[in-house]
């Protein structure tokens, strides 16, 4: 603990048994979102993202396809937090809410206008059917 104060947060992790902690520490970060678990499924047919937002409604979650980016955000006020976690230690007072953002590559194989997303208990699946892979053509009797 520091006794000068820190005009950029509070730093980097230290955790580093975590590799999925971005450098997001318990005190800058107090709200589950960023820690949902998320599945990405590479299928013959599809490719199929699942990420666990329990305690979120659907309305709440927006999924936007930008080229080649699929982005999934979720915006939170103080209130809908402090409803879906009881047992905090420290809340400090704060009009703003809480914001999630994540931003996936979609790969070139997959279809982009045919994305499909539900939400069913909690977890958000995205799915994107798979382009058809085009067989080469064998071409014969050029040689005669």
């Amino acid at each position: 603990m520091s006794l000068i104060p820190s005009f950029f947060g509070t730093g980097r992790s230290t955790n580093f048994s975590d590799p999925f902690s971005h450098g997001c520490t318990k005190e800058t970060t107090t709200t589950f979102i960023p820690y949902s678990h998320k599945d990405w499924k590479d299928t013959q047919e599809e490719h199929v993202i699942k990420v666990d937002l329990q305690g979120l409604k659907k309305e709440k979650v927006k999924v936007e396809i930008d080229g080649r980016v699929l982005q999934i955000s979720v915006e939170m006020s103080r209130e809908e937090e402090e409803r879906n976690h009881s047992r905090h230690h420290r809340m400090e007072r704060s009009n703003s809410g809480r914001r999630f953002l994540r931003r996936y590559r979609v790969p070139e194989n997959a279809k982009v206008d045919e994305v499909k997303a539900s939400m069913e208990n909690g977890v958000l699946t995205v799915t994107f059917p798979k382009e058809e892979i085009k067989k080469p053509v064998l071409i014969t009797g050029w040689n005669s």
